[in-house]
């Protein structure tokens, strides 16, 4: 069985997932003590069971992570109808297709000056970090500008962010925890003071369409969390994994280059491939087997996202990257009634980073190695180094 801290399983998981997919399509985890699902099948009936639920329970001690357990308790994420269907309603028609099409022309501008600034800094200095240009203040400087909150202060929620998933991850120290809390804590005292200012003096943000809503203050706070925090470390992550996969292997990227219309369709290709998200856990409300694996009431049961998504059985040679590919019918975006409410503007944002990349550095490559962050659960890059010096002669073209 994997561990979730090994290094090496950190830099490829997918060939573990691939030995587990061979026994099987439900394992049990010792280490993290629940069921595993790792077929693409049995990923889709976690997410998708109607006896498997999101069922919050508070981190212990309480007076140790008071505002860590506010944020989660009151989160759509965490919540089962009715409910979870209150809070989603809140915020749903913001994020409907038609509605986020008209911020296209918008965050393609924001994409462009982002990596014309990454562009200028690989010109003066012969390379520059794509995370911390491109993918990291990308999303931020989006869902910033959808909920009213000031841009200059996105930095400092993003370090807040980063805190707070930790707790997501297996095996974690005491002092994470606590500044986990820490961040947590800051996080709601942050979002009350902004919606103390908005319900003073609304404006035309999601925080003041939220404060119209029927949501009691605590859960504003928490939806308002939750929109800056997933829509910032899934997209920065797709991003990031994704230009890395695309840049190790020239043959895509240079078709992406050559084939700007298929820069959508790549997206969901991206998001397969590698994806931010790798474990989505559920607890069962009733008795249920999966895939003939017994899960007893009060049981967690894990899917294993990127496990699912190099299912053979679901996609054809999954461990190549195709850019040409239909993947969406991934399970990046999970599924069921906790599909993620923001796709259709990730995958706006995502394709607005790659458009704007291919077009202005076409000859862009690796500088050197990226650093990986050293998380399991949240799958990322601490840095993308890259450079457009000494490329290679371009070779042919070749499809899949």
């Amino acid at each position: 069985m994997f561990d979730p801290a090994d290094p090496s399983f950190l830099d490829d998981p997918y060939s573990a997932f691939a030995e587990l997919r061979a026994a099987g399509d439900v394992h049990y985890h010792p280490g993290l003590g629940m069921a595993v699902a790792v077929s693409y099948a049995a990923c889709s009936a976690v997410l998708r069971h109607r006896a498997l639920g999101r069922i919050w329970t508070d981190a212990e001690p309480l007076e140790r992570f008071g505002c860590f357990n506010l944020l989660h308790r009151n989160s759509l994420l965490e919540n089962e109808p009715p409910a979870h269907t209150r809070l989603r309603r809140s915020i749903s028609w913001a994020f409907g297709r038609g509605h986020v099409e008209r911020l296209r022309p918008w965050i393609a501008d924001v994409a462009s000056g982002l990596v014309d600034a990454l562009a200028a800094e690989i010109g003066e200095r012969g390379d520059g970090d794509l995370v911390a240009h491109v993918a990291q203040p990308l999303p931020v400087m989006v869902i910033t500008g959808l909920l009213g909150v000031p841009t200059d202060d996105g930095p400092r929620l993003v370090a807040r962010s980063n805190a707070i998933v930790k707790m997501y991850e297996y095996g974690l120290g005491e002092p994470a925890k606590d500044a986990a809390e820490a961040a947590a804590a800051e996080f709601v005292a942050y979002l009350r003071e902004l919606v103390t200012r908005r319900s003073a003096r609304p404006a035309d943000d999601m925080i003041s369409d939220l404060l119209r809503s029927d949501l009691a203050p605590d859960e504003v706070v928490a939806t308002a969390v939750l929109l800056l925090m997933a829509g910032h470390e899934a997209n920065v992550n797709v991003i990031g994994n994704g230009v890395h996969a695309l840049l190790k292997d020239p043959d895509q990227w240079r078709r992406l280059v050559a084939e700007p219309s298929l820069v959508d369709n790549s997206v969901d290709e991206l998001i397969r491939f590698d994806p931010p998200l790798q474990l989505f856990v559920r607890t069962a409300v009733e008795d249920v087997e999966i895939a003939g694996f017994p899960v007893a009431r009060g049981e967690k049961i894990a899917a294993l996202l990127g496990a699912a998504a190099r299912d053979p059985l679901a996609f054809t040679d999954p461990d190549v990257l195709d850019v040409g590919r239909a993947a969406g019918t991934h399970l990046g975006f999970g599924g069921g009634i906790h599909y993620c409410v923001g796709a259709p503007l990730a995958r706006i944002e995502i394709a607005a980073a790659l458009r704007a990349i291919t077009t202005t550095l076409p000859g862009l490559r690796l500088a050197r190695a990226p650093r990986r962050r050293p998380e399991f659960v949240i799958r990322g890059l601490r840095d993308l180094p890259v450079t457009t010096g000494n490329a290679a002669r371009p070779g042919p073209i070749r499809t899949r």
